[in-house]
């Protein structure tokens, strides 16, 4: 069975960083795309960063030029590095991944559990 494990939320100051991390577990042979969305209190769900197999990536306007997308195939691990953060950074943050093949099956689309992530001073 396939798992996306997310860690690395927390609170931290404005003007500070946090490293997100999300690994896919199981037997995996590979996975699509993979990403981050976020979901403030009272906002719907919105697309941070994601980053396909290659190296296409697409970021919100609103976390360009704070935030990097990275991945570890090998691992079948994506990354956010956030920098810069600001109080509208506040949300949970979901891990996403898309056309997951395995052994056994093709999962369309995959979500963490989910990180929480305060900035606040």
């Amino acid at each position: 069975q396939v798992q996306l494990v997310e860690s690395g939320g927390g609170l931290v100051q404005p003007g500070g960083s946090l490293r997100l991390s999300c690994a896919a577990s199981g037997t995996i042979f590979s996975i699509n795309a993979m990403g981050w969305y976020r979901q403030a209190p009272g906002k719907q769900r919105e697309l941070v960063a994601a980053l396909t197999s290659g190296t296409s990536t697409n970021y919100a306007d609103s976390v360009k030029g704070r935030f990097t997308i990275s991945r570890d195939n090998a691992k079948n691990t994506v990354y956010l590095q956030m920098n810069s953060l600001k109080p509208e950074d506040t949300a949970v943050y979901y891990c996403n991944a898309r056309s997951i093949v395995t052994p056994t099956r093709v999962h369309l689309e995959l979500w963490g559990q989910g990180t929480l992530v305060t900035v606040s001073s």
